[in-house]
């Protein structure tokens, strides 16, 4: 749940926070979507004489959109008011805390991630060779090399048919959690179920950082572990992979990829992965960003590796991400012939449950407005929370404002059609459905009755940078407004 509206998160611009820091005779340089700072959370526990800045690492980093900071050094983070008030406890010679204990349910999971992690064997350890090459041809790995899978550290389940894929403290090599891949069968098309230890909102693995070097200049970033692997493999580049996919990129990540003059995003080969690369891209600054674009010949990377592609000659093509204010034809013309050539995926999201209205709005697209009208008590919000769940549970990262109804109604309606069965008469599947439920990429706004349009707009803005909402609704504008407004146009 987004913070409330008695506190919204005070924002903070950038210029402020180079105003406070120069203020405090703190060092920091500019990167790319961060500010870098000397940490305050290391050295400070032995008195020793303070060293020149100019030999100092700067570890801290400080998000320039929203202020949160994060020490790499020693995983310490927090809001740009906790930052404040480090900084003030330094002055008055107090030692910052150092990182509290991780709370119970982040403990848990990291200790069944490590008994799943302890039961599972390397994939060139299974019982013969036989068994091993039909696991590998399972996930579509044939050509991917036990040198690799070693690598990566790559691991195999037997009991629950998985791949297991590590997540790495990048401070000390420690195990912090895992994602599992299995493979489904329907009829003949084939399809991947992941599950992530811990849940999937504080599974932040950047997958593959580990092995990243410090000189290391170029990176390619993909939406899954296998295109790592078969990018890393076919290029030598070092490769990594988000750990939603093309759904989001946490803010929390942004530090880890600073060190990066050149990042190339190849998340995918359909193009909800390409306007996702482009929504990225202004996270990551555009100037250092360049897109692979989806296409028969530019498929996903470990689909390419399969196909016998030129992977190196793939990335050489990429697009720079930032096009110039003024643009010819010659440079859209590869753009407007995969509009032509996927107008399918160009018409949007279709919605799985409502097949009819596919046919009047063709799909869900970003950037447009839908307006559903009808009199009060007609099922507006009955058939809007299924309208939007629908694509939610298509990984489409949504954004609810329920200005009329209160959250946990809506939450309860929402849950009901998503398990399509009444919960009151069987309780004892509610932690099982409720527990898929939080999965969804799903948020909502804590707002309720008349609203300040600025406050509501500003969580709007600060929900797209956190979470990468692409789907936002409002219930209904009525209320939002208040009534008192109507005869203003607003």
């Amino acid at each position: 749940v987004l913070p409330s509206p008695e506190g919204p998160v005070p924002s903070v611009s950038i210029t402020e926070i180079r105003q406070y820091l120069r203020a405090q005779g703190i060092p920091f340089h500019d990167g790319y979507s961060c500010l870098h700072t000397p940490s305050l959370f290391t050295n400070s526990r032995e008195s020793q004489p303070p060293l020149p800045a100019t030999s100092v690492p700067y570890t801290l980093f400080i998000d320039k959109t929203t202020g949160s900071f994060l020490c790499t050094a020693t995983l310490a983070e927090g809001t740009w008011q906790d930052f404040q008030a480090n900084v003030e406890l330094q002055h008055r010679g107090v030692p910052p805390a150092s990182s509290e204990e991780p709370e119970q349910d982040t403990r848990q999971a990291r200790e069944d991630a490590r008994c799943i992690w302890e039961r599972a064997v390397p994939l060139w350890d299974l019982l013969d060779e036989d068994e091993t090459n039909k696991t590998k041809a399972m996930f579509g790995i044939s050509l991917v090399t036990d040198a690799t899978l070693k690598r990566f550290g790559v691991r195999y389940l037997r009991t629950a048919k998985s791949l297991v894929f590590p997540w790495f403290s990048p401070r000390d090599a420690t195990l912090k959690g895992l994602k599992l891949l299995r493979v489904e069968k329907k009829e003949d098309a084939i399809s991947y179920v992941e599950e992530t230890l811990p849940r999937f909102d504080s599974y932040r693995n950047l997958f593959g950082l580990p092995l990243v070097s410090r000189r290391d200049t170029e990176l390619v970033l993909t939406g899954w572990e296998l295109d790592a692997l078969a990018l890393h493999q076919a290029t030598g580049v070092a490769s990594l992979a988000l750990p939603r996919g093309a759904t989001c990129l946490p803010p929390a990540l942004l530090p880890y990829l600073e060190q990066f003059k050149r990042i190339t995003l190849w998340l995918g080969e359909d193009l909800r992965s390409w306007e996702a690369a482009k929504l990225f891209a202004r996270k990551l600054s555009l100037k250092r960003c360049s897109l692979v674009r989806p296409g028969d010949l530019q498929p996903r990377p470990l689909e390419a590796l399969n196909q016998g592609l030129n992977l190196t000659k793939i990335l050489r093509a990429a697009l720079p991400a930032s096009h110039k204010s003024i643009v010819s034809f010659r440079q859209l013309r590869e753009e407007v012939f995969g509009e032509l050539v996927n107008t399918e995926q160009v018409a949007g999201v279709k919605w799985a449950r409502f097949p009819e209205l596919n046919k009047l709005l063709k799909g869900h697209r970003r950037g447009e407005l839908t307006i559903f009208t009808g009199p009060t008590g007609s099922g507006k919000t009955t058939f809007i929370s299924e309208y939007a769940l629908d694509l939610c549970m298509q990984g489409v990262c949504t954004l609810w404002g329920s200005f009329e109804i209160n959250n946990v109604r809506l939450a309860k309606i929402m849950l009901t059609q998503f398990a399509a069965q009444r919960l009151e008469d069987q309780l004892e599947l509610y932690d099982e459905w409720a527990d898929r439920f939080e999965d969804l990429p799903l948020y909502f706004m804590t707002f309720h009755g008349q609203q300040n349009i600025k406050t509501v707009i500003d969580t709007m803005q600060h929900a797209v940078y956190m979470y990468d909402i692409t789907h936002v609704v409002v219930d209904n504008l009525q209320f939002m407004m208040g009534h008192e407004h109507l005869s203003v146009d607003r």
